[in-house]
């Protein structure tokens, strides 16, 4: 497995990963309409994919992605969906797409990540209560649920309410 940016040719397949790791189509509709949306940062549209040497080509079994998002009218990033094939959740699959995700938002100078999610998995990532560093979420009962990551080029003054990419809403 190897992990790298989206190509227009994996479109549909993210969109088949996305529906058969979530319950609905929600988070399917809302990839699509991300990637229509002036917030969609291409560069951080990541997906894992196993080379398939009798076939010659190569399988997407997940994708993440993370979008411009604002704190306070500052720039910051949104994370998710996160998606891995169901065949393939708890293999590493998810881990490295987020490892690599993380990274590549740091090399783009970007300050915080932040994201909506489980909190028996994203804080092995570095993430933590959004609350603790001053952020609020769009929705208050989220609670600690509402996550995020500085990375180095946070700056403590960024602090206030959230705002995702507008599909989000």
């Amino acid at each position: 497995m190897i992990v790298r940016r989206e190509r227009a040719g994996d479109v549909a397949a993210i969109r088949e990963v996305t529906l058969a790791a979530f319950e609905t189509d929600l988070e399917a509709k809302l990839v699509d309409a991300l990637r229509a949306d002036p917030g969609w940062i291409a560069r951080l549209s990541l997906v894992a994919v196993e080379n398939e040497v009798e076939v010659g080509g190569e399988t997407v079994v997940g994708h993440v992605v993370c979008t411009r998002a604002q704190i306070d009218g500052r720039p910051a990033l949104g994370l998710g969906p996160l998606s891995v094939l169901p065949a393939r959740q708890r293999t590493g699959v998810g881990s490295a797409l987020m490892h690599a995700v993380l990274g590549a938002a740091e090399a783009l100078g970007e300050p915080i990540v932040v994201l909506l999610g489980h909190l028996d998995y994203y804080p092995r990532f570095g993430f933590r209560p959004a609350a603790e560093l001053g952020i609020t979420p769009p929705d208050p009962n989220w609670g600690n649920h509402f996550m995020a990551r500085p990375l180095s080029d946070y700056d403590s003054s960024l602090r206030g309410e959230f705002a995702y990419a507008k599909p989000f809403m």
